[in-house]
């Protein structure tokens, strides 16, 4: 709870705490805390299928269905060969049904991309797409989620490292990332006007997130349920998560 308690010290070299300090506010940071990484994480998983689905379909449609398999698609075969052993431990462990089918029916080492990728971690998704030679297919994949595809592969990243936070249940709100995810100049849709130095924040992350459910799906309902946990915890100081004092004037806010 140490991480919780910290925003109330007054004098934090010493331990001291500010006047009225309580044990109440510490846990009300961290049940926000806690809700706030469940819902993350629960629209990182949308995220993730979208993502999934776009790549396994603009690769399998350029290429073939073992694509993924294809090192000279790849701009350094060493992470390549890493990343391929990746998706074989993973595929290797997989218990899905439809797995099981292909491994009986099939002598194939893989299954094709659209099938394989259904059990690949969104890690192994991301280094997958950074590591695409840079072309069509890679900027085709980008242009789906609005944005260019250097975006695109920094984003990935810095969503997976945040969902690896949500994951194992480390401390969020408040956190300085050790990312800097880029700001896009140009993007399809409205975003978001950010200083470059607060891209280490939790608001940025919110912001990508936000970004990416409008192109997935326009009528998701995320805005409205990180509301409705400000509202519940109305204490909760936004500023430390990198929230601008006219956040929800932003058009993507909006």
């Amino acid at each position: 709870m140490s991480g919780y308690w910290y925003p109330l010290l007054a004098d934090k070299q010493n331990h001291v705490f500010k006047f009225g300090a309580l044990f109440e506010q510490a846990y009300s940071i961290y049940k926000f805390d806690s809700k706030l990484r469940s819902l993350i994480l629960s629209e990182i998983s949308k995220i993730e299928v979208a993502v999934r689905t776009q790549i396994a379909y603009v690769m399998s449609h350029n290429y073939d269905g073992l694509w993924f398999t294809d090192s000279s698609l790849f701009k350094n075969p060493a992470k390549h060969a890493k990343t391929l052993s990746k998706i074989d431990e993973e595929y290797s462990r997989s218990d899905e049904n439809f797995v099981t089918a292909f491994k009986v029916k099939y002598t194939d080492h893989f299954p094709p991309s659209w099938i394989t990728l259904e059990i690949t971690s969104l890690g192994t998704l991301s280094l997958l797409y950074s590591n695409l030679k840079d072309g069509v297919s890679k900027r085709t994949i980008a242009r789906y989620f609005g944005v260019a595809d250097s975006v695109m592969v920094s984003w990935l990243h810095a969503i997976t490292y945040i969902r690896n936070i949500c994951a194992h249940h480390s401390r969020l709100w408040n956190k300085i990332l050790g990312i800097r995810p880029i700001v896009p100049r140009r993007t399809t849709y409205p975003f978001v006007s950010i200083p470059n130095s607060s891209n280490n924040k939790v608001y940025y992350v919110l912001c990508m997130i936000t970004y990416l459910l409008d192109i997935i799906n326009p009528s998701n309902t995320f805005r409205e349920k990180l509301r409705d946990l400000f509202v519940e915890y109305p204490n909760i100081d936004v500023v430390a998560m990198g929230f601008p004092c006219n956040w929800q004037n932003e058009p993507l806010w909006r």
